[in-house]
């Protein structure tokens, strides 16, 4: 006699809100692999650990917790009719299966975290060729038996993964439908073979998945479509990103790669795919618009760490469940609810600082906070930022020479990253006091989430403030991974959205614990952008929950189509609060340059006619000049509509950055008494 499926549980409501809000999530590792490891051998059912080794299970549950996964998947991807019984425990399924969901919840319950508990269902070995109507109705009762002991005991989500064949998940996927009432993920893996023997491309398998009736369509496990003796996140990061675009971004994509092909190595198969080798692909997942990453066949706790530092720099990583909160009946309890103090208006941009009050002049003045267009006059009326970085080493020498040239330029502020590209350099706020001392600069200053705790960069904040180094550029940061010093670790306790809430509540006063600050903050923050974002929609929305924070200026990466910055500059003006933009500019210096930025770093995009005009000019100085050239005429089309831009010379050719303003009248002799006459 057939059960009624139960209602959804917390958990499930919880990942459907998930998905409302388009959160990334990360999953968990390899199940198997991690039990091996425990010595229980691959000749046995790992599923069967759940009722003779429950506390191994639950330890590997534990260990991707404590990793920072938000969903675990039950022991259970194996336990149904037909895999067990090659283990002569066909009879067991039902109890396997249940003991699966208790230890998940025990190792839950254990942490403490809100993590989401899926129920793991695969394939059943029977789905392979043409189906026989007697063969469909065997695997429907396998999984029915399957499915239905995984709802009784309780899981929030059932995820269908490593379907090979699309009948069979087909079939999975209607069971679940009928005894479950949670949300269904539907992941397939894909054969590495040539694309011609697999018929069906992974974009028309997702569309299919969801017409079916899955909540979340992805890939996990080994091969990438056609990318033959390839696996691992490469390989699946090019399934994942055909399927995102497929099916759009409402619905959301999982992707849970493996470690890679397995190589022998003495007696034993080893994953060779490292974790810092996953978190950049991890990285790359979520920029795709993938929204749930974990991992698949040979990834152990430290491969999810990776993602979990991943996730953070996209707004993911919180409780995904919310914990109940400890009685406020306590003493501890009652302290802790004081009211909290009520933020003060901040103080005007026009006082705050000599940039804030710049930038707010010519959004006013020249552009009418948003509502027309003026191209200006020069440095009086345009605002210049210069990236100028820390050398390696002691010496401040170079970055203050360069900065005195561009300030006699007639550029305003110079730009000073927090670690670019997670690279070790004197602190920026070290070489922002020394550039205000010495030669009475105006500085602006990246501070990144990634190397401190919320302790430490209050603490920067306020020794920033008393130094007067308060203008800002709030950004979330590139993993320590990606850098020179590969085994340092990230930090993470806010992202860029967090960061600027800390940033708006000083200056209105009041502390991160919500108490009265006895004064008021003086920061004005920018925010970046990248207009030519792999997810432009998932960009746009972070935009605007990072102006919601308090971001007063938007600095936007590189862009070399006007195409792209004109829809970015159209759609930001119809926020609800639009905000003034520097309009970003890296002016290319040769056509090996012009190709890396393109195939090489994320978010950025140079069209196939910037590079054949780089490829035409010679290597040298007409390169640099032809680099130049682009630049100015991506200046020329957008300067009536941005207060300013904000220039990334590359290679050391500060030059350049000045030769790309000089028809604004930057670069001359009266180009500094332009810009600061029109300040006084």
């Amino acid at each position: 006699r057939a059960m009624a499926p139960p209602e959804e549980t917390a958990g499930a409501a919880a990942f459907r809100k998930v998905i409302a809000d388009k959160t990334p999530l990360v999953f968990d590792g390899a199940m198997g692999t991690e039990l091996y490891e425990q010595g229980i051998l691959h000749t046995k059912s790992f599923e069967e650990a759940n009722l003779s080794n429950e506390a191994k299970v639950k330890a590997v549950h534990m260990q991707f917790i404590e990793a920072g996964a938000q969903v675990i998947e039950t022991n259970t991807f194996s336990a149904n009719k037909f895999s067990l019984e090659r283990y002569n425990l066909g009879t067991q399924v039902t109890e396997i299966n249940a003991a699966g969901v208790r230890i998940a919840k025990e190792a839950v319950a254990e942490s403490g975290k809100g993590t989401v508990i899926a129920g793991a269902v695969g394939p059943t070995g029977e789905g392979q060729g043409f189906l026989e109507d007697e063969k469909v109705e065997q695997i429907k009762a396998a999984f029915t038996e399957q499915i239905t002991a995984l709802a009784q005991g309780g899981v929030d989500v059932l995820c269908l993964e490593t379907f090979t064949q699309l009948s069979e998940i087909r079939i999975a996927i209607q069971v679940a439908k009928e005894q479950f009432k949670g949300p269904i993920i539907a992941s397939m893996s894909f054969s590495d073979e040539a694309q011609s023997d697999n018929t069906i491309s992974p974009g028309k398998v997702a569309v299919m998945l969801r017409k079916w009736g899955a909540d979340v369509v992805g890939v996990n496990c080994g091969g990438g479509w056609g990318r033959v003796g390839e696996g691992g996140p490469a390989a699946i990061y090019d399934v994942a990103e055909e399927m995102v675009k497929a099916v759009g971004s409402d619905v959301p994509v999982i992707a849970c790669p493996n470690a890679g092909h397995p190589k022998r190595v003495g007696q034993r198969n080893i994953y060779m795919a490292t974790e810092e080798y996953f978190l950049v692909y991890a990285k790359r997942l979520f920029k795709s618009g993938v929204k749930m990453v974990g991992g698949c066949c040979g990834t152990r706790p430290h491969h999810i760490a990776s993602v979990a530092s991943a996730v953070r720099m996209f707004g993911g990583g919180g409780e995904v469940v919310q914990v109940p909160a400890a009685s406020d009946e306590s003493v501890v309890g009652k302290a802790l609810s004081k009211p909290k103090a009520v933020e003060k208006e901040p103080i005007p941009l026009q006082e705050r600082t000599k940039l804030s009050a710049k930038v707010h002049r010519v959004w006013m003045e020249r552009l009418g906070g948003g509502t027309k267009k003026q191209a200006p006059k020069g440095p009086e009326d345009f605002v210049v930022s210069v990236e100028v970085n820390p050398s390696p080493g002691l010496s401040t020498a170079k970055p203050c020479a360069t900065a005195a040239m561009l300030r006699k330029a007639g550029v305003d502020v110079i730009n000073i990253a927090d670690g670019p590209r997670a690279t070790v350099r004197m602190s920026n706020s070290a070489l922002g006091e020394v550039l205000q001392r010495e030669g009475n600069h105006e500085i602006i200053l990246h501070m990144c989430c990634r190397d401190r705790n919320l302790l430490g960069l209050m603490s920067d904040l306020l020794g920033n403030h008393t130094r007067g180094l308060n203008n800002m550029v709030i950004i979330t940061g590139d993993p320590p991974k990606m850098g020179d010093y590969p085994k340092a670790t990230a930090v993470f306790d806010l992202d860029s959205v967090g960061l600027l809430k800390l940033v708006k509540g000083i200056n209105g006063g009041v502390d991160p614990a919500g108490r009265d600050f006895g004064d008021q903050g003086r920061f004005f923050c920018a925010t970046g952008a990248e207009p030519g974002a792999v997810d432009y929609e998932r960009e746009m929305r972070r935009l605007k929950d990072k102006i919601d924070a308090g971001a007063e200026m938007v600095m936007t990466q590189p862009v070399y189509d006007s195409a792209v910055m004109r829809k970015f500059l159209d759609d930001l003006s119809a926020f609800p609060k639009p905000v003034p933009v520097l309009l970003g500019l890296c002016p290319l210096v040769s056509s090996r340059n012009a190709e890396f930025l393109h195939n090489e770093v994320p978010g950025m995009s140079v069209p196939q006619n910037i590079r054949e005009r780089m490829a035409n000019a010679a290597p040298g100085p007409t390169a640099l000049a032809e680099g130049v050239k682009i630049a100015q005429e991506m200046l020329e089309e957008f300067q009536s509509e941005v207060v300013g831009c904000y220039v990334m010379p590359q290679l050391g050719k500060y030059e350049a950055a000045v030769s790309v303003l000089g028809p604004l009248g930057y670069g001359k002799e009266d180009s500094e008494a332009r810009r600061d006459g029109a300040d006084k």
